[in-house]
């Protein structure tokens, strides 16, 4: 389905509102034979949700009969349906007005024209506009090409001169994010397309066991994930069951890395009730498809106790056969000494 159709004048000489609707009206005869004038309209026409933009310079078809009906206000030259008839001088498109990337990959952005007998490119800018600044990304012209963001290409000359103005950007960075403007210049008009590039990063999960006294406190960390909203959930669930929403979890301040990338901690203190239970922190972001999981299982008291003294026992042990085996070691060297030399003739000795 079409945007509405919107045109604004840029030419003519009479004064006349920027913005109009480009619709049937009531015809008129005209009066008295007047000179011939030609009117240029710009318009933007984008497929409702996300797809295809067109800017188009438009002119108007000049009447060559007197007599021809025109428009009673604006006095131009209107076909038999009562609209205004005009042909497409010049355009420039997108097929992708809005990307998303993850960071560090390449992008390429799309910009397309096409031009009317005639007219000839003079020059293609790319500029980047985010939180209020501007600066130029890539400017070519007949005369030369110059990136100004490192890496940044062209289509190549011969695919340029077709029609291709397409932009690639290798390596994203977070300082990439923002509108893009592809503009068009030619011989009698100028023309643009702004492009939106958000630059995405999934968050890596980790959960871990952050402290093991009763009642065990688990805590659920969501790092290097951009843009800044990110969801974290947590269930649990028994043996045998199914896992039921836990409320009451605690969350650490956030943290940004130098790369503008977050981290964000989720505290949960479980319950693990007289069987245990398994607890699950769920990380929901924009940049993942599904979101990510991560379990682990908490022991009743009973079980963690007795796996307490195990574990310490086993500790207990291995220390004492540490020190005897250090004691062993220091002893061992002194012991031989005194065998061999109660052994030894007394000649041998004093040798």
């Amino acid at each position: 389905m079409m945007a509405p159709w919107k045109a604004s004048l840029i030419s003519k000489g009479a004064q006349w509102p920027k913005t109009t609707h480009l619709l049937p009206s009531r015809p008129q005869a005209r009066q008295e034979a007047t000179v011939e004038t030609a009117a240029w309209f710009i318009t933007n026409v984008q497929v409702s949700g996300g797809g295809p933009s067109v800017s188009m310079v438009m002119k108007t078809l000049g009447d060559t009969e007197n007599g021809a009906l025109r428009h009673h206000r604006w006095n131009l030259p209107l076909g038999p349906q009562g609209t205004v008839q005009t042909a497409v001088e010049f355009q420039v498109t997108t097929q992708t007005p809005s990307l998303n990337f993850l960071l560090g990959s390449s992008a390429s952005l799309h910009c397309g024209f096409s031009l009317a007998p005639g007219l000839d490119l003079t020059s293609v800018e790319w500029r980047l506009q985010h939180k209020g600044s501007g600066q130029l990304v890539y400017s070519w012209t007949p005369e030369q090409g110059q990136a100004k963001r490192e890496g940044a290409t062209l289509e190549p000359e011969q695919q340029l001169m077709a029609g291709d103005a397409s932009l690639t950007l290798p390596s994203l960075t977070l300082q990439d994010e923002g509108a893009y403007i592809c503009q068009i210049t030619t011989t009698l008009y100028r023309a643009q397309q702004i492009i939106q590039l958000h630059v995405q990063a999934s968050p890596k999960v980790r959960l871990s066991l952050a402290n093991e006294a009763l009642p065990p406190t688990l805590t659920c960390t969501a790092a290097g994930y951009y843009p800044l909203d990110v969801t974290v959930t947590w269930t649990r669930e028994e043996p045998g069951g199914t896992p039921v929403p836990v409320s009451g979890a605690s969350f650490s301040s956030l943290r940004q890395s130098a790369a503008g990338t977050y981290t964000i901690s989720s505290s949960l203190i479980a319950e693990p009730g007289s069987a245990g239970a398994t607890y699950t922190c769920q990380v929901t972001h924009i940049s993942l498809e599904e979101p990510l999981e991560a379990s682990t299982s908490v022991a009743p008291p009973e079980r963690r106790m007795a796996f307490g003294i195990l574990v310490a026992s086993s500790l207990f042990l291995l220390a004492l056969l540490f020190l005897g085996l250090q004691r062993r070691q220091a002893t061992s060297p002194r012991s031989e000494a005194l065998w061999v030399d109660t052994l030894l003739p007394h000649s041998k000795k004093e040798e």
